[in-house]
């Protein structure tokens, strides 16, 4: 085990940055709230079969984390499971005093490679949870469901299968969602969408663009890529798919012959160049534009991003909140297409290979993905034996760390998030940096106006295919 660490932590290290504008995305999932430790525990067969034994030896397990005790309530979640485990102890290792998932990624990494005790561990992205999977760091879950009688497809929204294995079970559900000013939807007599595509999402873009010079308002905001980051914005029509939702298939070989990346780039160029409805990608690089307050400065009526910002919507001292937000779903392709599918951050917890106690650590993660998110009280849980109800509560907590709660719109937020669908994880490669590097330096030749976009999806897909070949000599 650690001779197979050692040789691969260097490729662990470097990885960590994959994915880093999603990644760095967790960093914003803290809320002020109350916890929500008097909410009604789930009465479900996972509640009964999660804990341990009130009797037997006494076991110490520790979690490595990189939650923060203000984003994660871990003092009241983790004295939950023991009051009703007396003989189970779990020590909290805080990987990070900030939340930087990054940072808190290389110290895992080297704590496993220094042979600490971990019995449970949490990765904040599929990149982080796919690399260190390959790299022997998680347990097979596999066997333990079995004997639950469960399955993580069925009974969560997201989906941790690796390779036709679960080695995690998820535990809070940020999925992406669309932000709306409803003062200026109200101005342009527009509803609040409660399903609808990338066409109707352009038009609405449209209609709520006004003004110019230094004082236009512009329909929608996107905030990427950027230097290989945040490339969620050139995937718009590929990840509100159940699957092939990556610029690379499962095999390894490019999708980029996926006729939904060209769309994607096609949406793109009409909505800044044509309808002038989204804030110029020049704009965004050169000025350094931040999503938070572009959207709540009024610069911008849209804003596709993810759920983490719902500690947030409500207001904050640095940004208050001045008009009314409403939340839309995930815009499909086409209205035939299913509702509610779209990129969803969440925590993957894990046993580790190396616990000397994988049942009483299976025990832990199933009890605090399940029943301990709702005591946890921070995040709406991906165990979908959550009622709508709980959901409305949670919300209801969270947005009580805001300003103005009462300005949020909460059946559009609440009907938006229960909805909501993940997409199929797909294991990233090793060489995801250079592929996402290679993507975003082509589209900006587009949106700056250096070359057509069949040029840049051919560009695009020669580059990949290029890169995939490098590394497999």
């Amino acid at each position: 085990m650690k001779k197979r660490w050692a040789s691969g932590l260097a490729i662990s290290l470097l990885l960590t940055g994959v994915l880093a504008g999603c990644g760095n995305s967790n960093n914003n999932d803290s809320s002020n709230g109350k916890s929500n430790n008097g909410s009604a525990a789930p009465s479900t067969e996972a509640s009964s079969n999660a804990g341990g034994s009130a009797g037997g030896d006494p076991v110490k397990l520790r979690l490595y984390t990189y939650g923060t005790e203000q984003a994660y309530n871990w003092k009241a979640t983790l004295d939950a499971y023991h009051e009703k485990n007396p003989n189970v102890t779990v020590d909290l290792v805080q990987l990070s005093e900030k939340g930087d998932t990054q940072e808190s990624m290389k110290k895992l990494d080297l704590a496993v490679a220094s042979g600490e005790q971990i019995d449970v561990l949490m990765f904040s992205d599929p990149a982080g949870y796919a690399q260190r999977v390959a790299l022997g760091m998680a347990a097979p879950l596999d066997d333990f469901l079995a004997k639950d009688g469960y399955k993580v497809e069925e009974d969560y929204k997201v989906d941790t299968h690796l390779n036709g294995k679960v080695y995690a079970l998820p535990g809070k559900f940020n999925p992406w969602y669309v932000l709306l000013n409803k003062d200026n939807l109200d101005e342009a007599g527009l509803a609040v969408p409660t399903d609808w595509t990338w066409d109707e999402y352009a038009d609405y873009a449209k209609q709520l663009t006004k003004g110019e010079g230094a004082t236009k308002r512009y329909g929608t905001y996107f905030h990427g890529p950027q230097n290989g980051g945040w490339m969620e914005y050139l995937k718009l029509m590929m990840e509100n798919q159940p699957t092939g939702s990556e610029f690379l298939k499962a095999d390894g070989t490019s999708n980029l012959d996926d006729p939904n990346f060209k769309k994607t780039l096609e949406l793109r160029v009409k909505m800044e160049k044509e309808d002038k409805s989204s804030v110029p990608y020049s704009d965004m690089i050169s000025q350094k534009l931040a999503y938070r307050n572009q959207f709540f400065n009024q610069s911008a009526s849209m804003l596709t991003i993810g759920s983490w910002m719902n500690t947030e919507i409500g207001g904050t001292d640095t940004l208050p909140l001045t008009f009314h937000v409403a939340v839309a779903p995930f815009p499909k392709n086409n209205p035939g297409d299913q509702s509610g599918i779209t990129p969803v951050t969440t925590d993957y917890v894990a046993v580790s290979e190396s616990s000397k106690n994988k049942e009483e650590a299976y025990k832990f993660v199933r009890w605090y993905t399940t029943e301990g998110q709702v005591v946890q009280g921070k995040n709406i849980p991906a165990w979908n034996g959550v009622s709508n109800d709980q959901v409305a509560g949670i919300i209801d907590t969270i947005l009580s760390g805001t300003k103005n709660p009462e300005l949020v719109d909460k059946e559009s937020l609440v009907n938006t998030l229960v909805n909501s669908k993940a997409t199929e994880i797909i294991a990233p490669a090793s060489y995801q940096a250079e592929v996402y590097k290679a993507i975003n330096e082509e589209y900006e030749k587009l949106i700056l106006g250096n070359q057509d976009i069949d040029k840049t999806v051919e560009n695009a897909k020669k580059r990949v295919d290029e890169i995939i070949a490098a590394n497999k000599k």
